[in-house]
């Protein structure tokens, strides 16, 4: 390492890299949520104060510290204190600079550095493709701050899939609409669900799952509470640095997920792209 200074990885960063590739149950999820949403203060917390913020029992958060391997939740706030003091990160030539809107700027530009990085297995999202490639009609979920994002991505899917629906607002049509869905022959469903966690988002996976409906859910974290009810978790970071959040990777990472959609029914694809350019010209759609 140079003698430039250096960057420390963001706390809620530093605290989920704890969790990845370990299977954690519901309960377990909870925990690992609490600590990453209070990743500042994580490593001062005792078991009394996480299982308050979790909501669930004392034991479960030693039982937590246990399946990550280590002999307690004391051993475990230990590792949290320490990687809170390692201050490891990339280089830079100095301390942040630029206003906070810079910054906010600059932090998502992180974000996305980060999903690229994560993209080096490219296992989980190429077989969210192939699942979501396969079900007629593709049914998608974005409630609240992922409507816009869901519409944005069936906006595109509609061109390679001859039946893509958005499910955007919630209520008790919600479920009436993920029955008709199921009814038409969905078997597959892609949720797009980021903070603050829209209760109704939640609902409407729990019920998919139990209709026999698979699951991919883009969120912001592999611990984020939409995990419980995925078969595939995307994770793609939200910025926070500003009074609304900001979804630049969550978005990213969505027109990937399409791309490994096209990537699974290459010749359907192209076809169907190639339709709608003819349609498009005969009806002089677009000046550009």
């Amino acid at each position: 390492m140079n003698d430039s200074a250096v960057i420390a990885a963001p706390p809620m960063d530093r605290v989920l890299d704890l969790f990845q590739g370990i299977r954690l149950t519901p309960t377990q999820r909870r925990i690992a949520h609490s600590l990453v949403q209070h990743a500042a203060s994580a490593a001062y917390l005792s078991a009394a104060e996480v299982a308050e913020l979790a909501k669930v029992s004392q034991p479960s958060v030693t039982r937590f510290a246990m399946a990550l391997g280590y002999d307690g939740y004391p051993a475990l706030r230990r590792r949290l204190r320490e990687i809170a003091a390692a201050g490891y990160g990339r280089p830079d030539l100095g301390a942040p600079t630029g206003n906070e809107m810079q910054r906010a700027l600059r932090a998502e530009a992180d974000n996305l550095d980060r999903l690229a990085e994560q993209l080096a297995d490219r296992d989980g999202v190429t077989a969210a493709g192939t699942l979501l490639a396969g079900s007629r009609p593709l049914v998608v979920l974005g409630l609240r701050a992922a409507a816009p994002l869901a519409g944005y991505f069936a906006y595109f899917a509609a061109k390679v899939l001859p039946d893509v629906r958005v499910l955007d607002s919630g209520g008790s049509l919600l479920t009436d609409r993920l029955e008709q869905t199921r009814a038409a022959g969905a078997s597959a469903l892609l949720a797009i669900v980021l903070p603050r966690y829209p209760r109704e988002s939640l609902d409407a996976l729990r019920e998919a799952r139990a209709a026999g409906m698979s699951v991919v859910v883009i969120t912001d974290s592999a611990v984020s509470p939409a995990a419980e009810y995925a078969e595939i978790v995307l994770p793609a970071a939200v910025g926070s640095q500003l009074v609304f959040d900001l979804h630049t990777a969550p978005m990213a990472l969505s027109m990937v997920l399409l791309q490994a959609i096209c990537d699974a029914v290459p010749a359907d694809s192209q076809r169907r792209l190639e339709e709608f350019e003819q349609s498009a010209a005969r009806r002089q759609l677009f000046i550009g």
